[in-house]
C-alpha cells in the first residue's frame, strides 16, 4: 500500500475542502464542467446497469453534479442525498436542487434511514482512514445494497510513464491504491460485483512529461477540465473521439487507464 506518511495535518482533517479547496470546487470553470451533460457519463453509465432505482447517498459530493445529473435524466427513479465536509460547495448543490448533510460522514446520525446504494467518486484516496467510510457505507446499506468507488490508479500507463511528475500524486490524495490493495480494503464487508479500470487524458500526460512535475495550480486543473470537457462536444472531433475511446478501452482491458472502479456489494 502507497500512503502519505505524515498526512499533511488540512488534508487529513478535511479542513482544507472547507477552506481553501472551496474555491476550486466553486470556480466557475470547474462548476460548468462538472454540469455539463458529459461529465459523469462513465459513472451515470455503471451506476444505472447496476442499480436502476432507489435510494442514493453520495459520500463527497461537492457541489452535487453528479446526484443532480443522476436526477435530471433519470427523473423519479432515484431518492437522493449528499453529503460533505465543504459548506460553500454544498450551498451550491442545494441552489441546484440537491438536498444534502452536512459535516463528517463518520459522525452523522442517519438513524434508520438505509440506502440501496453509497457512491464514492474520487473520495478514498482523500481519506485518512478509508476503511471506517466503508464501513459506514456498508452500516447504511440495506442488504444487498451496493457501493460505487472510483480511484486513481497507481499503476496506470499514465504513473508508469511520469512516476512523481503525474499531477494526480500531490498532498491531497493520502492514499495510491492498486486493484489488490483495493480488493483487500473492502473484502471483509464487500463482495466485488465488478471492477474495471476507465478514464484516460493524454492531455495530462503531455502536459505533466513537459512540466517535469511542476507543481500545476488549482485554477490550471479546472481549466483543463473545461478544455477536455469542450473536446468531447464538439461534434467536429466524432472521429477523434472514436480512436479515444478505443484506446481507452484497450488501456483498461490491460488495467493501465487513469482510474479504478469497483461496483461492491454489501455482504449481510
Amino acid at each position: 500500500m502507497i500512503y502519505a506518511s505524515p498526512a499533511p495535518a488540512e488534508f487529513a482533517s478535511g479542513q482544507y475542502y472547507d477552506g481553501a479547496g472551496a474555491g476550486y470546487y466553486l470556480s466557475p470553470a470547474k462548476l460548468e464542467s462538472d454540469y455539463a451533460a458529459v461529465r459523469f457519463e462513465r459513472e451515470l453509465r455503471l451506476f444505472r446497469k447496476h442499480r436502476a432505482a432507489g435510494a442514493v447517498l453520495d459520500v463527497g459530493c461537492s457541489s452535487g453534479a453528479f446526484l443532480f445529473q443522476l436526477n435530471s435524466r433519470f427523473p423519479g427513479c432515484y431518492e437522493i442525498l449528499g453529503t460533505d465536509v465543504s459548506g460553500a460547495p454544498l450551498d451550491y448543490a442545494e441552489s441546484r436542487g440537491v438536498p444534502v448533510v452536512r459535516g463528517d460522514f463518520l459522525e452523522q446520525p442517519f438513524a434508520d434511514k438505509k440506502f440501496d446504494a453509497v457512491t464514492f467518486w474520487a473520495v478514498l484516496e482523500h481519506l485518512l482512514e478509508p476503511r471506517r467510510f466503508l464501513e459506514q457505507a456498508w452500516s447504511i446499506l440495506k442488504p444487498g445494497g451496493l457501493c460505487f468507488v472510483l480511484v486513481p490508479n497507481v499503476t496506470s500507463l499514465a504513473t508508469r510513464l511520469l512516476g512523481a511528475r503525474y499531477r494526480y500524486i500531490y498532498p491531497q490524495h493520502l492514499n495510491y491504491f492498486t486493484r489488490g490493495t483495493l480488493t483487500r480494503l473492502v473484502e471483509a464487508r464487500f463482495s466485488v460485483v465488478e471492477f474495471r479500470t476507465t478514464h484516460f487524458n493524454p492531455i495530462v500526460i503531455w502536459q505533466d512529461w513537459r512540466q517535469h512535475g511542476k507543481e500545476v495550480p488549482n485554477q490550471e486543473r479546472a481549466d483543463l477540465l473545461k478544455r477536455t470537457t469542450a473536446y468531447k462536444q464538439n461534434p467536429l472531433l466524432r472521429p477523434a473521439k472514436a480512436l479515444y475511446a478505443l484506446t481507452e478501452k484497450s488501456l483498461g482491458a490491460l488495467s493501465l487507464a487513469d482510474n479504478l472502479v469497483a461496483v461492491l456489494r454489501r455482504k449481510n
